[in-house]
C-alpha cells in the first residue's frame, strides 16, 4: 500500500496494532522534550521508573516558560532540571536560549523522526518532516524510558495547497483560515498533511508557524514533506546530514481533503476568546489597540523578526500602545543583533524580552484592564494573559506590527507594499547555551530545591466509585480553565498540593475546597472536554483532590489521555440530552466497575439523588483500561517493567 508522509513514518515506528484509523497503535519514539513547567514533574516520573538513562536517540529539557524568578521556586526548579538533564543523559537548554520549539526546530528536528513532547505546540517539528506529538509529562517519561507512545491511529486529512501568497497574506493566515473552516474541535483524531504546489512556496519557518498553531485544532499533529526547502533549511543550520527525502509514495492517497488557494487569503485575526473565531483584519479597522506582542514559538523566528523591524524602520511605536518582542532564541536574538534588526526595533520603541516564552504563558506583559491585545501567538483562551478583562486578537507579525504603529486594527495595504525578507542562507550557530548530559560514569547528584514534593499517585481502581457532581461546566473548557497558568501559579508545578488549590478557581473558586471536603467525587463536561495545553497537572491535579471520573460529552486528545494516565475514568454520554438531567450537587454511582470495565462495554451512571440511569461509554483500549485497573500510567509501567 502506498502511503503520504505521515503514515510512512507511523509504519517505520510501528511497535503494535495496525495502521487503521480509529484503533490503538504503539510507535516507538527517537526524540522527546520538555520544556520546565511540564519537566520538574516527568523527570519525577522518569526517576520512579528505575531506568538510569535515558533510552532515545536524543531527549532535550528546555528552560523556556518558568523564567520569570518572583521567588526562589523557579530558579530551584532549574537547578533540579539542569541536574536530571546531567544524570539521565539528557540535553539541557539553559534559560535564556530560547523556546523549546524554535529552538528544537533549530538544532535538532530530524525529518522521518518521531518526536515527543509535554507541550501541545510540539507538532512544530512538523515543518521540518516529523511527526511530532504534543502529550503529557508521563508520556514522555515512559518513551525516555524507551517504552512506546500509544495513541489511536490517526485519520490523514490531506490540505492541498495552491498558488502563492499575495500581497501581505502570511503563513498565519493559512493555520488562521484553517481553524475558521473547522474549528478548535474540528481536527481532533486527525494528522494534516500539507502538499500542493503551494508547499514548495514556503519556508520552513513559515511550515512551522502553520504545524505550531495546528495544535489549535484539536489535530493529533501537523506534517509537511521534507523536501528541497528542507534541505536549505538544515544546511543553513549546519545540519544538512540529519536531511532525508520524504514525500508522498506514488499512488498514495488521504483519508480526506481540503484545498486552500493560497492566492486568495487576506490578512486574518482571531478575535477573543477562542483561536478559531477568525475574521479579517478589514473588519476590525479602526479599533483602539493598546498592547501588541510579537513572538511565541509560532511567530519568533529570525524571518518574523526582520519582517517586523522592517515595518517599523524609521517609524515609532504609537504612544498609546505598549509593544513588547520576544525572539525565539539565542540565535534569533544574535543574529537580529548582527544584522541591525534589534536596533530598528529598539529605535521605533519596542520592548525587547528575553528569548522565553513570557506573555504566551501569562509570565509577565498582562495587559491593562479591558485592553486590547494583538498578540502573534496561537492562544487567546480568556484570562491566559493574566488580565481576565482583556480582549486577545491573535494574527501575524506584519499585522500586529500594522496595529503597533496606528495605535488601532488598520490592514497592513495601508503600509504600502511588504518588504522583501531573503530566506536565510547560513544561519549563526553557537550552541554553548545547551548543555550535553554527563558522561555515564559521572556521579550526579540531583538538586532538590524545598517546593519539589514527592508524587503522588493514586490506589488501584476499587470495584465502586461514587461522589458528588463537585462542578458542571460547559463546552470547549480548556486546561486554562482547570489548571491555569501565569506567574502566579506556573511555579508551584513540582507542588501537587499547593497547586490543586488554583484547579477551576477561574471558574469556580470554592471548588478546590469543596472537593477535599467531600473526599473527591465527579465533574460534568460539555463538548471538547480539556482542549489547549498538555499541561498534565490539569488531570494530576484533580487525581490528588480525589475526582474520579469526567463525564462529558466528548474529550480533547491529549487531556482524555493524561486523565487516563492518572486513573480518572474519562466517561462519554451517549445520549447527550443526558447533560441537561444531571446537576451539580447530584450524587452519582457506579457499581460493579471492575467487572463491566471492558472494550466496547458501556457503563451505568447511577444519579442517586433523582433515581436515574444513564449510559456512558468509556471508549478505552484493552490497555487503557489494564492502566485505570492498576491505578495510572505509573503503576501500570511499574507493574510491567
Amino acid at each position: 500500500m502506498a502511503y503520504g508522509v505521515a503514515y510512512q513514518i507511523l509504519r517505520d515506528h510501528l511497535v503494535s496494532g495496525e495502521l487503521k484509523p480509529g484503533t490503538e497503535i504503539g510507535i516507538s519514539i527517537d526524540q522527546t522534550l520538555t520544556q520546565d513547567a511540564t519537566g520538574t514533574m516527568a523527570y519525577l516520573q522518569f526517576e520512579a521508573t528505575g531506568v538510569p538513562r535515558v533510552r532515545t536517540k536524543l531527549s532535550v529539557s528546555y528552560v523556556d516558560h518558568n523564567t520569570l524568578q518572583t521567588g526562589p521556586e523557579n530558579a530551584d526548579d532549574h537547578l533540579f532540571l539542569q541536574s536530571t538533564a546531567r544524570k539521565f543523559g539528557l540535553h539541557f537548554s539553559r534559560p535564556g536560549n530560547g523556546i523549546c520549539h524554535q529552538v528544537h526546530l533549530e538544532r535538532f528536528a530530524a525529518p522521518g523522526q518521531t518526536l515527543v513532547g509535554s507541550d501541545s505546540h510540539t507538532p512544530t517539528g512538523g515543518g521540518l518532516g516529523m511527526i511530532a506529538i504534543g502529550v503529557g509529562g508521563l508520556d514522555v517519561a515512559v518513551a525516555m524510558a524507551g517504552g512506546p507512545l500509544y495513541l489511536t491511529c490517526p485519520t490523514v486529512v490531506g490540505v492541498e495547497l495552491v498558488g502563492k501568497l499575495q500581497g501581505w497574506a502570511s503563513a498565519k493566515d493559512i493555520i488562521l483560515e484553517l481553524l475558521r473552516l473547522l474549528t478548535v474541535k474540528g481536527g481532533v483524531g486527525n494528522v494534516y498533511e500539507y502538499f500542493g504546489e503551494g508547499v514548495k512556496t514556503l519556508s520552513v519557518p513559515e511550515r512551522a508557524t502553520i504545524t505550531n498553531m495546528g495544535a489549535e485544532l484539536g489535530a493529533t499533529t501537523s506534517i509537511f514533506p521534507s523536501d528541497d526547502v528542507a534541505r536549505e533549511f538544515l544546511s543553513a543550520q549546519g545540519r544538512e546530514d540529519a536531511w532525508r527525502k520524504l514525500v508522498p509514495e506514488p499512488g498514495s492517497n488521504y483519508d480526506d481533503g481540503i484545498t486552500i488557494d493560497l492566492s486568495k487569503l487576506e490578512p486574518l485575526v482571531a478575535k477573543p476568546h477562542s483561536p478559531d473565531n477568525v475574521v479579517p483584519v478589514r473588519e476590525l479597522a479602526g479599533l483602539p489597540v493598546t498592547q501588541v506582542c510579537i513572538g511565541s514559538c509560532t511567530n519568533s523566528s529570525y524571518n518574523d523578526m526582520a519582517l517586523t523591524a522592517a515595518i517599523l524602520r524609521g517609524k515609532r511605536v504609537h504612544p498609546g500602545v505598549s509593544l513588547c518582542i520576544s525572539p525565539g532564541s539565542s540565535q534569533v536574538m544574535r543574529m537580529a543583533a548582527d544584522s541591525g534588526v534589534l536596533l530598528d526595533l529598539i529605535a521605533s520603541g519596542a520592548r525587547v524580552l528575553e528569548c522565553a516564552c513570557g506573555p504566551c504563558i501569562g509570565m509577565g506583559q498582562a495587559p491593562s484592564t479591558y485592553a486590547v491585545s494583538v498578540r502573534t501567538f496561537n492562544r487567546n483562551f480568556e484570562s491566559r494573559s493574566g488580565t481576565q478583562s482583556a480582549g486577545i486578537y491573535l494574527a501575524s507579525p506584519a499585522v500586529a506590527a500594522a496595529a503597533a504603529i496606528y495605535g488601532m486594527f488598520t490592514d497592513p495595504s495601508k503600509l504600502g507594499a511588504p518588504p522583501r525578507i531573503e530566506v536565510v542562507s547560513s544561519y549563526t550557530i553557537d550552541d554553548k547555551m545547551i548543555e550535553p548530559p554527563a558522561p555515564e560514569s559521572e556521579d550526579v547528584e540531583i538538586i532538590r530545591g524545598p517546593n519539589i514534593k514527592p508524587l503522588p499517585r493514586r490506589d488501584a481502581l476499587p470495584d465502586r466509585i461514587d461522589g458528588d457532581v463537585l462542578l458542571k461546566v460547559g463546552d470547549n473548557i480548556t486546561t486554562d480553565h482547570i489548571m491555569p497558568a501565569g506567574a502566579k501559579i506556573l511555579p508551584l508545578r513540582s507542588n501537587i498540593p499547593a497547586i490543586s488549590e488554583h484547579v477551576f478557581e477561574k471558574v469556580d473558586s470554592g471548588f478546590a475546597s469543596r472537593a477535599l471536603k467531600k473526599s473527591g467525587g465527579f465533574i460534568v463536561g460539555g463538548v471538547n472536554y480539556g482542549q489547549g495545553s498538555s499541561r498534565e497537572h490539569a488531570a494530576l491535579a484533580p487525581m490528588y483532590l480525589g475526582i474520579k471520573a469526567v463525564i462529558a460529552k466528548s474529550f480533547a486528545r491529549i487531556h482524555r489521555t493524561n486523565l487516563v494516565n492518572f486513573a480518572i475514568l474519562p466517561l462519554r454520554l451517549v445520549d447527550q440530552n443526558d447533560f441537561d438531567k444531571i446537576e451539580q450537587g447530584d450524587h452519582l454511582e457506579i457499581i460493579d466497575l471492575l467487572a463491566s470495565l471492558s472494550p466496547g462495554r458501556e457503563l451505568v451512571l447511577r444519579n442517586t439523588t433523582k433515581n436515574e440511569s444513564y449510559s456512558v461509554a468509556h471508549d478505552l483500549s484493552t490497555r487503557q483500561v489494564e492502566v485505570v485497573r492498576a491505578g495510572g500510567m505509573l503503576n501500570y509501567t511499574l507493574k510491567n517493567s
